[in-house]
């Protein structure tokens, strides 16, 4: 998931003649990614500093969902669906060349937002049945304020990527339909199909720009490098997570889903190894998108494995998915778009390089942790203790970059 960071591009920094003077004042709403961005930075470790704290005996009061089922839902409907919000807003005026969505349209989508994490809450008195429309109004709001946008463009393959925001937001429908009792048993399954389609985005979207983006940097080292074709990978390793997607629901845990689950892994993997990730390694702001990508096929062949044979060490596999895969390309993505999008240039400071490290730490220690030590609370802790120093860090670079206007005065 990524914007089009066309001011970094240009070849903006942050010094120099050129340079307009840097605003000053409150820019929280003068785009689409500023709020939801911050929102998904905050919510990320709050969610899990909660759920861990919860986790340690902490008395905390009922809400509309039990503990574990808020965990699991703020992660994808709050966090992943911030970052995605956040996506739509910026992508769709860079592809359709409008203006960018700002002032009360996007404080107003901000509050909706807002509401549903806050009926959702621990101790909200709010019962699921009131709160869970509130919570799902966020993302059927943002499409319908990109909506005209889109029609306005007559461009088909535009209507792709929201449309995969729908069905990520049909897997919140399930869940919280559940918990409203709507239908009964859903929310597994709208639980891995927001996780599926999430993941599918990472995988349409990343094999998009990453070796743009790494053909790009590496173009103006003087030593390009141009992806290596694989005739028919690219598709194929699109529909092998289509394809997985629906099994999922289908057929949820079956050999069925871990064969093709070891299938998309090849190929995403294939898919990795055509865009010379290692020629990254000193660019921090490229070699984290690579990192980010290399999860997917991680989580994908661990699931394989373990619903392929039951290894005992591969049970905690949607960990390496969502903590893994989904969270580092979100703070990837985030950080490079934070960047281009306020002027400044595409170059990771030394504390967004340490939470690029902390976050992968967080999620193999999750997944494998519990296994490795035998169980109980330490591996959570460490977990969320690196997760949530991992999303400080990127709070303390890029918040002020949010709330602040644009560093080359630009309008944005």
């Amino acid at each position: 998931m990524t914007v089009n960071a066309t001011p970094a591009a240009a070849g903006i920094r942050t010094g120099g003649a050129g340079m307009r003077r840097r605003g000053s004042g409150f820019a929280l709403f003068a785009y689409g990614f500023r709020p939801f961005f911050l929102l998904a930075g905050i919510w990320a470790p709050f969610g899990v500093a909660l759920w861990v704290a919860s986790l340690a005996g902490l008395g905390l009061p009922e809400g509309p969902l039990p503990m574990l089922h808020w965990h699991a839902h703020e992660m994808l409907a709050g966090f992943v669906g911030a970052a995605i919000i956040g996506f739509l807003l910026t992508a769709i005026p860079n592809w359709t060349g409008r203006k960018g969505y700002a002032g009360p349209p996007l404080i107003g989508l901000v509050a909706i937002f807002l509401a549903g994490r806050l009926a959702l809450l621990p101790g909200s008195p709010l019962p699921a049945g009131i709160a869970a429309p509130i919570a799902l109004a966020a993302i059927p709001a943002a499409i319908l304020l990109v909506l005209p946008a889109l029609v306005k463009a007559r461009s088909a393959r535009l209507f792709g990527p929201p449309l995969l925001v729908l069905a990520f937001w049909a897997g919140n429908l399930l869940m919280l339909g559940e918990a409203a009792g709507w239908w009964q048993e859903t929310w597994h399954a709208g639980e891995l199909l927001s996780a599926d389609v999430a993941l599918t985005l990472v995988v349409l979207i990343g094999g998009r720009i990453i070796p743009s983006f790494t053909l790009n940097a590496l173009r103006k080292t003087g030593h390009p490098a141009e992806p290596n074709p694989l005739p028919g990978v690219d598709r194929a390793a699109i529909l092998s997570m289509i394809a997985l997607t629906l099994v999922d629901l289908a057929a949820p845990e079956s050999l069925l889903a871990g064969g093709i689950s070891a299938l998309a892994a090849v190929l995403v993997a294939l898919r990795l190894s055509r865009w010379h990730g290692l020629r990254t390694l000193g660019q921090p702001i490229l070699w984290v998108l690579h990192l980010a990508y290399a999860f997917v096929p991680l989580a994908l062949a661990t699931k394989a494995v373990w619903m392929l044979t039951g290894a005992p060490w591969a049970m905690y596999w949607l960990h390496l998915q969502g903590a893994g895969a989904l969270a580092l390309m979100i703070i990837a993505v985030m950080t490079r778009a934070v960047l281009g999008h306020t002027g400044r240039e595409l170059v990771a400071a030394p504390p967004t390089v340490l939470a690029y490290v902390l976050l992968p730490i967080a999620a193999l220690a999750r997944a494998f942790g519990p296994v490795l030590t035998g169980g109980g609370l330490a591996p959570l802790v460490i977990a969320g203790a690196f997760w949530v120093g991992a999303f400080a860090l990127f709070l303390l670079v890029y918040m002020p970059f949010l709330l602040l206007p644009r560093a080359d005065g630009k309008p944005g």
